[in-house]
């Protein structure tokens, strides 16, 4: 693949996790073999009427496809980085993790050692210390959308209303952002906003993200504090559907409606920015409000995929590659 397919866009990626020592001591098996770099195919235990087992083969095709044995750095490369090059060039800029609770989005966006914010930071702070860039720094903020509002993660949980300026950059109002000068700060930073995150039991996972989150890193001009680029890494909270999550309480069921909602806004937001079309849906929810900017002008979206390989997982994967399926 060039790399100039690495520049499109728009890309969605596909990653695959490792079975699991509990999943494998279960003797459960490995239902999606990639095939080649961009193909992954799924086959789905089903049973017939009268209960014979048979298999049914699926096949989606992705810009790229990474099986589980792919380092976090290799998937950085051909997904984070080009992001983080076109928001040094002024572009504003969007990685997002879809998937199901438990399929690896965290790890593969937020995990502190490997993560693809970390990664990124690397690469960001080492661009910042060249002379061509000296005269810009770099500015954090960090907070999730629950229930369809917006919360600072670094100031107390309070609430947020995400607003236009002039120049069709949406702004969140009274959003505390922190200049910082090196990775370490920034995985303080970090660190301090996942506390504050809504997680919640489902049946899906004892420790589900029940909320996206949003960590936005802002390239400022240093005199006047002009945002130079922007590159948001979004953590979406876990796809799974309702009856999926052992949905008993009122709660967890409106949680599922407004995450279900935002999920398919999105991917009507994705799917208009891939045909070119003038107008994009984003009004749909507040995920898209927000994001408004990564789906206007001169933007690049990545979308990584995340699925579990095991068979009682197959009809969650096949769920998870239909949506980032173009």
């Amino acid at each position: 693949m060039t790399s100039n397919d690495l520049h499109q866009r728009i890309r969605v990626c596909v990653r695959k996790r490792p079975l699991s020592k509990k999943e494998t001591a279960h003797g459960e098996r490995d239902v999606a073999p990639v095939v080649g770099a961009r193909t992954i195919q799924v086959n789905a235990p089903k049973s017939r009427v009268d209960l014979t087992p048979f298999t049914e083969q699926h096949s989606f095709t992705f810009d790229d496809v990474f099986d589980s044995n792919t380092a976090n750095i290799d998937i950085y490369r051909r997904t984070a980085l080009p992001l983080v090059e076109y928001m040094f060039s002024g572009g504003k800029a969007t990685c997002f993790a879809y998937g199901q609770t438990g399929s690896g989005k965290t790890y593969t966006m937020l995990d502190p050692r490997h993560g693809l914010y970390v990664r990124a930071a690397y690469d960001i702070f080492a661009m910042l210390s060249q002379p061509q860039y000296a005269h810009l720094s770099a500015w954090v903020g960090f907070y999730e959308i629950y229930q369809g509002q917006l919360y600072d993660l670094l100031n107390q949980r309070k609430k947020l209303v995400p607003r236009e300026d002039g120049n069709s950059n949406v702004v969140i109002a009274g959003l505390r952002e922190y200049p910082i000068q090196d990775v370490d700060r920034l995985m303080e930073v970090f660190d301090f906003g996942s506390q504050a995150r809504t997680t919640g039991r489902t049946g899906a996972n004892n420790n589900s993200s029940r909320s996206h989150a949003v960590l936005q890193v802002l390239i400022k001009k240093k005199e006047d504090k002009a945002i130079h680029g922007k590159l948001s890494f979004i953590d979406l909270a876990g796809s799974e559907r309702g009856a999926d999550r052992g949905e008993a309480n009122t709660k967890t069921r409106m949680e599922g409606a407004e995450i279900n909602k935002s999920l398919l806004a999105l991917k009507e937001c994705i799917r208009a920015l891939d045909k070119d079309k003038r107008h994009t849906p984003f009004r749909g929810s507040k995920l898209t409000q927000v994001l408004r900017d990564s789906f206007v002008g001169d933007s690049r979206t990545c979308m990584i995929a995340t699925i579990s390989p095991n068979n009682p997982n197959s009809e969650h994967t096949l769920n998870t590659l239909r949506y980032a399926d173009r």
